[in-house]
């Protein structure tokens, strides 16, 4: 028993020294792992997500939409889910079946209107719709009335668009509304909210 007693433990200080270049080590790949890869993920999911169910971003190709939109813009669109609560005059994305792409136009006419085109002259409901925004006004007849869940819309620069007027079937249905455009983010000196 007295030698169990006299035993002396010594302290092997490289396995100590070892142990905590284990768990530095350890904790440099917690820190790398906390304070970068983790953070880009997050960021990653959250453009995805805000991407496929909030806002997106579209480039304008063509000068269909001038003055208001011109070609180059870049803007940011937030996502439609209720197509219902979109006025008169919004500038709308969607996606044309007839066309097969997707478009920005201006909503004319809503579920239930009749819009009537007289020498250029848009009448919505039998009056006369204020456009401030339009560009070179083309003299083009037509009577269209909207049916329900379906939406009409022309573009502003009425000489160079191809848009109601011109297609097969005139309306878009509701389901087909992608977004409303809300800001201009490119160019720079144009950048702000759309009307």
């Amino acid at each position: 028993m007295n030698e169990e007693k006299n035993e002396i433990k010594i302290t092997d200080y490289t396995e100590k020294r070892t142990d905590r270049n284990k768990k530095k080590s350890l904790s440099k790949k917690n820190n790398l792992f906390f304070d970068w890869v983790l953070p880009v993920v997050i960021a990653v999911v959250l453009a995805v997500l805000i991407n496929k169910f909030l806002i997106f971003k579209v480039y304008i190709p063509s000068s269909s939409m001038e003055p208001t939109l011109n070609v180059g813009d870049n803007l940011f669109v937030t996502r439609v889910y209720n197509p219902e609560k979109l006025h008169r005059g919004d500038i709308v994305v969607f996606e044309s079946k007839e066309l097969n792409e997707t478009v920005i136009k201006r909503l004319i006419g809503l579920p239930g209107d009749t819009i009537k085109i007289d020498g250029g002259v848009v009448y919505v409901n039998g009056k006369k719709l204020d456009e401030p925004y339009v560009k070179n006004p083309m003299d083009t007849y037509g009577e269209y009335k909207v049916p329900e869940g379906k939406y009409f819309f022309l573009g502003d620069n009425r000489a160079n668009s191809n848009d109601a007027r011109f297609w097969k079937n005139p309306y878009i249905d509701g389901s087909d509304i992608k977004g409303k455009a809300q800001i201009r983010i490119y160019p720079l000196n144009r950048i702000g909210v759309l009307e």
